[in-house]
């Protein structure tokens, strides 16, 4: 199967409530930060995972800041991928070992391994996409095409 549909990502963003975002920076001009900005604003709980900002202790957003996925020990529902292509592969194999629901390739990352290991093991996954249009499009400006 290719990329999940409209219907699907509808679901998934109305039913998983809590996205833990590998890749977040704390500076608030990177992408990362404002896509997750825009989601815990719109009742989303987002969960720092950056190895650098968990070794320093900084909160972003007003969450502890995880090194991995696997530090995490609470439920996960979307696991948010804001790193290089070739990085997706051991998230995609954590994000399935913690039981996500989701795994969510971020605009402008496409590793099509992790996308089909996910899909096998359950999960949906989306690939090339911003989850923050995606919600705006899906959830505040119309019904799910």
């Amino acid at each position: 199967m290719l990329n999940a549909t409209n219907d699907q990502i509808h679901q998934a963003l109305t039913q998983c409530r809590t996205i833990a975002v590998v890749g977040l920076s704390a500076q608030t001009s990177r992408p990362s930060f404002s896509v997750s900005q825009y989601m815990q604003s719109h009742g989303y709980r987002i969960i720092p995972v950056n190895p650098r900002y968990a070794k320093e202790g900084v909160l972003i957003l007003g969450e502890k800041c995880y090194a991995e996925l696997t530090d995490i020990e609470f439920e996960i529902d979307i696991v948010d991928v804001f790193r290089r292509t070739e990085d997706v592969m051991p998230i995609a194999t954590q994000a399935v070992a913690m039981g996500a629901r989701v795994l969510w390739q971020q605009m402008g990352v496409v590793n099509l391994q992790a996308h089909h290991f996910a899909q096998a093991a359950g999960l949906l996954s989306v690939i090339d996409r911003c989850i923050k249009v995606d919600h705006d499009h899906l959830l505040h400006q119309g019904t799910p095409r």
